[in-house]
C-alpha cells in the first residue's frame, strides 16, 4: 500500500484547507485511514480516523473544525480543516491499516504511511 498526501500550504488564521491522500494497493476498501500531525518539538498525534464504512473519529480538541472523508471509487481520503489556528501548524500525514477491530488504534499500530504535507497557519 502506498499513500501520498498533498494539499498543505500557508494559510491565515481562520482560513481553511483540504488535504488529500491518494492511496494505491490491494483491497483498500477494507482499510481504515487516518490523519496524523506532528508539530515541531512535539510528538505525532492522531487527528482523525475513518473506517471502511465511513464512520469517523476525531481528536476531541479538533471536533467541529476537522472533517475526514473518503472516496472509495477514487481511492482518496480527505481532511477538511476550517477555522485554522496557529497551533494547527504541523506536518500532516495519512496512514492506513487493515487489522480489523478498532479502526482508530494507537499510532504504533498503523503499518502504512505516506509522506507528510506541511500546513502552516500564520498571518
Amino acid at each position: 500500500v502506498q499513500l501520498q498526501a498533498s494539499g498543505g500550504g500557508l494559510v491565515q488564521p481562520g482560513g481553511s484547507l483540504r488535504l488529500s491522500c491518494a492511496a494505491s494497493g490491494p483491497n483498500l476498501d477494507y482499510h481504515a485511514f487516518g490523519w496524523f500531525r506532528q508539530a515541531p518539538g512535539k510528538q505525532r498525534e492522531r487527528v482523525a480516523c475513518i473506517n471502511s464504512a465511513g464512520s469517523a473519529q476525531y481528536a476531541d480538541s479538533l471536533k467541529g473544525r476537522f472533517t475526514i472523508s473518503r472516496d472509495n471509487a477514487k481511492n482518496m481520503v480527505y481532511l477538511q480543516m476550517i477555522a485554522l489556528k496557529p497551533e494547527d501548524t504541523a506536518v500532516y500525514s495519512c496512514a492506513s491499516h487493515n487489522h480489523g477491530g478498532a479502526y482508530c488504534p494507537a499510532i504504533t499500530v498503523w503499518p502504512y504511511w505516506g509522506q507528510g504535507t506541511q500546513v502552516t497557519v500564520s498571518s
